[in-house]
Formats: C-alpha cells, structure tokens, sequence
C-alpha cells in the first residue's frame, strides 16, 4: 500500500476543508466503522463532521487494542488511537449489510491502517492481506520505519449481493490489525469501469496537482474521495504551477464530478511542449492500470488566437488523440473502458501538438488497478441459509465472510462442491456436538443441494421439522443425543422407510413419546405382480419399436435432404451455400440410432452438447448437436462446419458428417478417446497416469504442426481464435489434433497482417495485443498456443490461483528469474526429462507469449524449435536424471525476455470470453 502521508498533512486538510458544517453524513448513506472501540460507541469527529460507530455490530473476533501513547499526537484522529487485532484464526471478516448495502449499487469502500506499536514489537516483520468477499484487494506491510505512520487502500465496488465482506488474512507473518472502515456510496455512472464483473483499487492515492502539503476530503468532496498532494510531483523542478479562485464546473458529460476546490490548482510543462506523469509496478501487483486524467483550462480561450491541444502517449504509443481542453472554468476527464498495455514501468506523456499555443495543462490524476474477480462466491442461497444458521445459533467460530470460497477458507463443518462454472454448494454439514441450543432451524431446508446433516449430540429441542423433507438430495440426517420431542414428521419417515434416507434418532429420550411410531427400518422390496407383467411386455415393445424406426429410415433415406432451418425455433435459414459440405449426410433418426438415443454425454459447451456414437461398421465417433436454447448458436456451428470441409491434416479433428434438418443441427467427428490435453494436465483424465515429457513434446509438435497447416497450408489463411488445452484433443495413441473452429477467422487474402475484429476466446489464452487493439493476426494464436506450451511444462493452468492470481508466463518468470527451471516443471514429471530439453521449450514458450506479435515467432519456426527439443529428450538416457543446469541453454531465454517478468499482460484474468 503506496497510499499513505503522514497526519500533519492530513490534519491541515480537514481543517481547510471544514469550513461550514454540512449535513449529517448518516443522511448522506456514510457509514464509516472505528475499529476497536467499545461496543455501543459513537461520535463525530469534529475535525471532517463525519459520524463513527463501533465495529462491534460487524464482527464477533478479534481484541481491541490502544496504540502506543508515544504514537498519538495531538489533534490526533479519533479512529486511529484504537484498532482491533486478529491472533486467532486464519481468515476475519467485517461483513456488512443491507440497509446500508443494496444489492446492485456502487461503493468506494476504504479501510485504515495505523499500526503506532500498538504490541510493543516494533521492527519484527509485519505482513497480511486483504480481500472483499472472496477477491484479493490489497496486502498491508509495517517495517519499522513504518511504525508511525497511517495508510489506506480504496476500493470502487458494485454490490453483487446485499452485503460486503471485508476481510483480514494472516499470512503468517505478524498479527492482522485495523483501524477503520470506511463506506460511501456513489452514483451508478460514476466511475463507468467499475461494474458486477471489475472493480476498482486505488493505487498510489488520488493526485491533486498544483498544490503542497494539503489535502482535500468531505465535505469539499460529497463522496469523501481523499485527494492529496504527491510527494514526487510536488519536488518536480520541470513544472509550472497555475491556480483560480474562481468556480469550476463539471461538464454534464464528466463521469466523475471532481471538486471544484481540486480542479482550482493545475501544473504546466516549464519550457517545454511535454508534461509527463510516470509510475512503477509495485511488487505483488496485477498488471492492469486505468488512468484517469482530470483537465480544466484557467486561461480563456474564446476569441483568441490561443489554443491548447496535445495528444496522450503511454510509453511512447499514442493512448489519446488530439485533446482540447474544455470550456474556460470547466472540468473534464480523459479515461478509458479498457486497461492500459502492460508494462513493468509508465509513462504517461501529453504532447502539445504543432498548432498548439499553449503547452498541455493537467490538474488532477486518479490511478486504479482492477481487482481479481476470478474466485467464484458460493450460491446466493446458501450464503442467506448458513448466514441464517449462524445467527440462529450465534455461532462464533471462523464462520465469516463466504462459506465456501476460496476453498481455503472453507467454514468449519462444511463440505462444498466446486464446478468451474458455477458458484460452489454446500452439500454436507457436520455441527455433531457444536453445543447447540433450541430448536432446529427450517434454514436448513435452504440448502437445497445439502447430502449429509449431522446435528447429533447437541441439546437441540422442539419438533424435527416438516421442511427439511424438502431436501430432495439429502442422504443422512443424524439427530442422535438430543432433546427433541414430538413426533417424526410423515415424509422423513417414509423416505427413511424405503432406502433414500439414512435417519438417526437414537438418544432422544421424548421424541416419539405420544405414541406415535418411530420406525425408520427399511422395508423390504418386493416385485409386484404388474411390475412382472411389465417386465414381460417390455421386450416385445422394444422390438415393435426397432421395426418401426428401421422402416422410417429407409423411407426418410429417400426424401430430400437439406431441408433449411426453422426460424421460429431460434435457427437462422441458411443460404443455398451457407452450407456445401462434401461429407456423409444424416438424418435425425440416424444420430438417434448412433448416440443409443443420446445416452452418453462426452461434454458441453455454448452450442450444446456432444455425445458418444457408433457408426454401423463399428467406427466411434463425436456427435455435436446445436442446442435449441443456445445463445452462439447457428452463426458458430454452419462456420465450424465450413472449415472443417477445407481443412484437412492430421492433427485437426476431422469432419465425418452432418445433420441439417428442420429444427435439428449438427456435426459428426471422429472421436477422440483419451479426451482433452486439459483433462490429462489438471489430472481429471481417466488414467491416472502422468503425461511423460517426452508424450507432451510429441503433443506439442502435433498441435503445432496443425496450428502451422491452419496458417500456411490453408488457402486463404485461418486463425483459430480459441487455442487452448481444452480444445486440443488426444487420440488412444496420444495423438494430438485440434478441435473446436466456431470461432476461427479467415483472412481476405494472404496479404493482410491484420483483420480488425470483435475480440473472442479464453480468458488466460487471450492474446494480449489482439485484446487492446482489436487487430487479429497470425500471431495471436501463436500467443495463444505459448501458454499451452507452458501448461504442458508447468501442469498449471493459464491462471495460476493463489496468494495472489497471476498469468501463467508471469509466474514463470518470476521462478525463471533464479535461473533454476525446476522451480517450474511440473512434479508430476518426478525429474525424469532432459534439462535442456525442457529449456529449450521454456524459451519457445516465452517468445510465444511476448506481448507485441512482432517478436513472436512463426509457427513454422516452433515447429522447427520443438522437434530440436525433441532430439534432445530422444538423446538422453531417460534411466539417468539429468539435474546439471545447461547455461548454455539457459542463456538462449534471453535477458529481455526476463527482465520483463512484470510485464504481462493481464487484461483477459477479468476480460470476457467474447466480446
């Protein structure tokens, strides 16, 4: 956290900006938590007129300390004499909600850090982080000569549920504190990046220019932004500084309404036609930066000669072009909706342009990096249900912030299902002797997905409840050692009586006491006379059935074929030649008799499903079927068909056939048995043996070579748009072959470089300046097949999930960057590859994904590279475990390529898959 100054400053701004007393901030929806007071506690801190209340009402952990008396100062801040410490537990959560927090409303939230030797041990080691909900946000460090000093870290945040969770997590290194909370709402179209899917970290603190030692917060700004003067800049000899009394005011088109005591103050270039605002990429961040760059002109320009015009370079590439500054006395920003191209070091550069009078002119500068909204939260039920349970029973255990997510965090007593494209569910619940008290809570019944609840050895009371019948996939409900009375409702008996439901409810001495029955044996399965007479019929229904079907195909066989698509299903008409295919054509019927009916599902995607076949002479194929219901439908699937007529290689999955009927889509494949490379990598295949090096090597030519066909071979040429593991499929011999075209792209002819396109693919296979400038290349499926190529070293996937989240070639290189390439090959391997081998392949990786298309290579050229890598795992002797580092080899992963191991871009962690 680089926000911070210290409270003298601080303190000269309230007082500056204080003035008149404004209205009560509790009308204005502040909410602003003082950490560590007593419960019941409140006041108004005289110095902003902002109310504080105890965060006791927010969380039921943690101990309130004082800072040290050496610490405070006078006129200190009220909310930083105090804080609330964490020794116990790994993760701790402020949760806060409704009314204050509406679900779909947008929020700067701001927590306070002062740390004043409140332990008395100063100058060991302090480190934790911070998240909101399950998301990373920030990481909080005291050194010693930190100690006295305060900081903060902000958040812009849209509420996706009806609460926010702030929560502190040890990371072993020194006790989590805090010092305060802040929470202020802001109108929904300011800050327009910040939306449900991204939200916003400050970074840096909020640059007020033209000024020194001041600082402005509410009420001069009605939404408590902290606006304060840099260090940096206020030292910079190059600038000219310029100010008003007068009023300045937001252009109705001006998405951030900046105070008008902000925009008074502004610098100019000192002798020169360039203005430049540079930062650095702090440690630990991810690399995704927003500027935001507030503009207002104190010179009147109307009726003069004089203008002021500059362009906007970001490390020497123009971001912005031909500015003017607004009306005289007027503000406005220059922003943008998506994140500037990476790099390790900015430089943010307003050129003045030739007919330009009047050099560039800057008055305020917002930096925020975007939050990694990649952990998925848990169902929105079961977060109500549980947060239910936990009041009901007033449980004090780690049962903060959500209950499944991240899955490192899971609550105590709590088994989660984890699907990557849905939000976890609970599916067990173990409170066996938890001490609990009352009666059972019908919350239970909320949680719909719930397989296994044990209560057992409590000193629950009252009825066992009707509802949690309602719980169609429980399994075991264990009620053992309690006080329940009453009776054993209805339903939950039968279900314990015919085998679907394991039911304990020994040890509840008045349960059942008024004589009514408590027999949860299963009965005993009988066959009935009608289920014989069922059994017997069946088999001359089934054959009846076969006949019928046989006829209607030989009769469908003689009947045109090709009938065009009914529109009012979903399905667009294709064209006459929207659909030439050469290949064997099926009717509907067929795939009925192929599929078994559709038995086995081999996976689903946007379009639908894709099941397992048989032809008739026994040859196994893939049926992909277009779901009525899909939203990329028929654009897609007739697109996929088209280039799987005109490709053919050995390492593109081929085409056997298709189905174009009224209301009925689809694409028949060879089949591919041992699934995807993805599934073998992330240990989900069905052997569970691990890929060898010298099998992924292999893999990694033949997707290569297919990937090289696609762009050399294939006239005019084709780019893939959606490479990755998942789409890259093996045969039962491992073959490699590429699959999945809906998305690929022809290009005009052979002469373009680029195609300006909407951007589709993958998040983490995204080529970066395919992304930014929405020009497609060549190269961009390069990028993308370079971070398979490190999955396939690593057995990661492209986001690497952990402390923090980031790219795959980041955390490469950062391992890379001590010279050891065992730091990243995958364990699985158990050392059994030749070193050079697999650093020769490193290096390929890493060119693949170099962040411009010019200094990527061909594919012609990774096919070479990867056959040479080939030759030398083919000369090693695989009985011996090479572990001597080639520095040869090592040398070839160039200094540049690791000198920019802060460098990649991250734009597609949180970007969409299309766009």
């Amino acid at each position: 956290m680089d926000s911070r100054f210290w409270w003298a400053i601080l303190l000269a701004s309230a007082l500056a900006s204080t003035g008149a007393l404004s209205q009560s901030t509790d009308a204005l929806g502040f909410l602003s938590i003082d950490c560590g007071i007593e419960p019941g506690s409140s006041y108004v801190d005289p110095l902003t007129n902002i109310s504080y209340v105890s965060d006791a009402g927010f969380i039921d952990t943690g101990i309130n300390r004082n800072i040290s008396a050496a610490y405070m100062g006078d006129g200190w801040p009220p909310h930083l004499l105090n804080l609330r410490a964490f020794p116990n537990g790994t993760r701790n959560c402020y949760t806060i909600r409704s009314p204050t927090v509406v679900r779909g409303f947008k929020y700067l939230l701001r927590a306070w850090f002062y740390y004043g030797n409140y332990d008395r041990l100063r100058g060991q080691p302090l480190s934790f982080d911070l998240h909101l909900g399950v998301n990373y946000w920030d990481r909080m460090g005291v050194t010693d000569a930190d100690a006295d000093s305060f900081y903060w870290t902000e958040t812009i945040a849209v509420a996706t549920a009806g609460y926010f969770s702030v929560c502190l997590v040890n990371t072993e290194t020194g006790t989590p504190f805090i010092s305060g909370i802040d929470l202020r709402p802001l109108k929904d179209y300011l800050y327009p990046a910040a939306n449900e899917l991204r939200s916003l970290v400050l970074y840096n603190g909020r640059w007020n220019l033209g000024v020194q030692f001041d600082s402005i917060r509410y009420p001069a700004d009605p939404f408590d932004r902290v606006w304060s003067w840099n260090q940096d800049t206020a030292q910079t000899k190059n600038w000219n500084v310029s100010s008003t009394n007068s009023t300045v005011q937001n252009l109705s088109q001006d998405p951030f309404e900046v105070p008008s005591v902000v925009m008074q103050t502004a610098v100019t270039p000192i002798n020169s036609s360039s203005l430049v605002v540079t930062w650095d990429l702090s440690p630990g961040y991810v690399n995704q930066f927003f500027p935001i760059l507030h503009i207002s002109d104190f010179v009147n320009l109307s009726g003069t000669n004089q203008s002021r015009q500059f362009n906007i370079y970001v490390n020497g590439f123009l971001w912005m072009r031909d500015i003017m500054t607004p009306p005289y006395l007027n503000s406005v920003a220059v922003y943008s909706l998506e994140p500037l191209v990476s790099s390790s070091t900015y430089n943010v550069s307003l050129e003045a342009l030739s007919n330009s009078t009047l050099p560039p002119i800057l008055n305020a500068f917002e930096l925020y990096t975007t939050m990694s909204n990649t952990s998925v939260p848990s169902d929105a039920g079961d977060v109500d249900a549980m947060t239910a349970i936990k009041e009901w029973y007033r449980i004090q255990r780690n049962w903060m912030g959500d209950p499944c997510s991240p899955n490192a965090f899971v609550w105590d007593g709590l088994n989660c299902t984890y699907n990557l494209s849905n939000s976890p569910r609970v599916t067990a619940l173990n409170l066996s002797s938890w001490g609990l008290t009352g009666e059972i809570t019908k919350s239970f019944a909320n949680l719909s997905t719930l397989q296994y609840l044990d209560l057992s050895y409590n000193n629950l009371t009252g009825p066992i409840p009707d509802d949690l019948a309602n719980l169609s996939s429980l399994k075991l409900l264990d009620l053992t050692r309690n006080q329940l009375n009453g009776s054993v409702p209805s339903n939950l008996l039968e279900m314990a009586q015919n085998g679907l439901l394991t039911l304990r409810l020994g040890g509840n001495p008045h349960l059942c006491d008024n004589g009514t029955s408590c027999n949860v044996t299963p009965k005993k399965k009988k066959i009935s006379t009608l289920v014989i007479v069922i059994l017997c019929i069946v088999p001359v229904l089934i054959l009846l059935m076969v006949i019928v079907i046989v006829w209607r195909v030989r009769k469908t066989q003689g009947l045109t074929r090709g009938s065009s698509v009914d529109p009012q299903n979903g399905f667009a008409k294709p064209t006459d030649n929207a659909l030439q295919l050469e290949n064997h054509q099926f009717t509907y019927m067929e795939l009925q008799n192929i599929t078994n009916n559709f038995q086995k599902i081999l996976g689903k995607g946007g379009f639908g499903s894709v099941f397992h076949g048989h032809l008739e002479d026994g040859t196994q194929v893939a049926v992909k079927m277009l779901s009525q219901s899909s939203l990329q439908g028929t654009k897609e699937f007739l697109a996929e068909a088209q280039h799987l007529t005109r490709v053919h290689h050995r390492n593109l999955v081929s085409l056997v056939g298709y189905c174009n009927e009224v209301n009925h889509l689809a694409l028949v494949y060879e089949f591919m048995s041992q699934g995807t490379l993805q599934d073998h990598l992330q240990g989900r295949a069905n052997n569970a043996t691990a890929l060898s090096w010298r099998q992924r090597l292999h893999i990694a030519i033949d997707a290569a070579q297919g990937l090289e066909y696609l762009q050399n071979g294939c006239k005019p040429p084709l780019v893939h748009r959606d490479v990755k593991s998942g789409n890259i499929l093996l045969s039962e011999a491992l073959e490699a072959k590429i699959a999945d075209f809906g998305l690929s792209k022809a290009f005009p002819n052979e002469a373009n470089s680029h195609v300006s396109t909407v951007v589709v693919g993958t998040p983490g296979y995204l080529d970066p300046e395919y992304y930014n400038t929405f020009q497609l290349s060549k190269k961009s499926d390069v990028y993308s097949y370079g971070v398979v190529l490190l999955e396939l070293i690593t057995g990661l996937p492209p986001i690497v999930q952990g402390t923090e989240i980031v790219h795959l070639t980041q955390w490469v290189l950062q391992r890379l960057a001590k010279g050891y390439i065992e730091d990243v090959v995958d364990p699985k391997l158990e050392g059994v590859y030749d070193i050079n081998s697999i650093w020769k392949c490193a290096n390929i990786a890493l060119k693949c994904t170099s962040h411009t298309s010019q200094q990527r290579p061909t594919m012609s050229e990774v096919v070479m590279q990867l056959k040479e890598s080939l030759e030398l795992e083919s000369s090693h002797d695989n009985t011996v475990n090479t572990v001597a580092r080639s520095e040869n080899l090592y040398s070839e992963v160039s200094n540049a390529s690791l000198n920019r191991a802060l460098e990649i871009d991250m734009t597609e962690i949180s970007g969409p898959t299309a766009r």
